[in-house]
């Protein structure tokens, strides 16, 4: 398990490029720098896509890939917060600074030559979900698939009734 740490969220294309995940050398910090970028979409969406276009490397997101993450946060804002550590539902996914990120892998996680399937843990969620990775020639570590991470996590527990 790698746990990722981020002092502050980064508020644009600039800082985030400046964080020492940025690098991408682990699959694990790439993983955790998508959260970052996807959390700061409700706020600001054109610097988090830029975020995730830069995650992506070699293949920048398309209209397709733009809608699908819109149509993902819309009335469900909270979805990226859900996965800091001491983000639940109880606390509206409010998680404490530092913020930080549970990634972890298992058994098969490397299981197909040049990309890794690891798996984030949400408090909104029974359990972690999974992210792929690529690993592209020049050593780092793209966003490759991240579809499950944005969908069936619990409201928060001011739109639950039954909470």
């Amino acid at each position: 398990m790698a746990k990722i740490v981020f002092m502050k969220p980064a508020k644009s294309i600039e800082e985030f490029r400046q964080l020492s995940q940025a690098a991408m050398s682990s699959p694990a910090d790439t993983a955790a720098m998508t959260m970052l970028a996807l959390s700061l979409y409700p706020e600001n969406k054109e610097q988090a896509l830029q975020m995730l276009d830069f995650l992506r490397g070699p293949r920048p997101m398309n209209g397709m890939d733009k809608q699908f993450v819109a149509d993902r946060f819309r009335g469900k804002d909270y979805v990226p917060r859900s996965y800091f550590d001491g983000a639940t539902p109880d606390n509206e996914y409010a998680p404490a600074l530092p913020y930080s990120i549970q990634v972890t892998e298992n058994p098969y996680s490397y299981a197909n030559s040049g990309y890794a399937k690891l798996f984030i843990k949400s408090g909104g969620a029974d359990d972690p979900r999974p992210i792929t990775l690529r690993n592209a020639k020049d050593g780092k570590w793209y966003l490759w698939e991240y579809s499950s991470i944005l969908l069936g996590i619990r409201e928060p527990a001011s739109a639950n009734p039954w909470a």
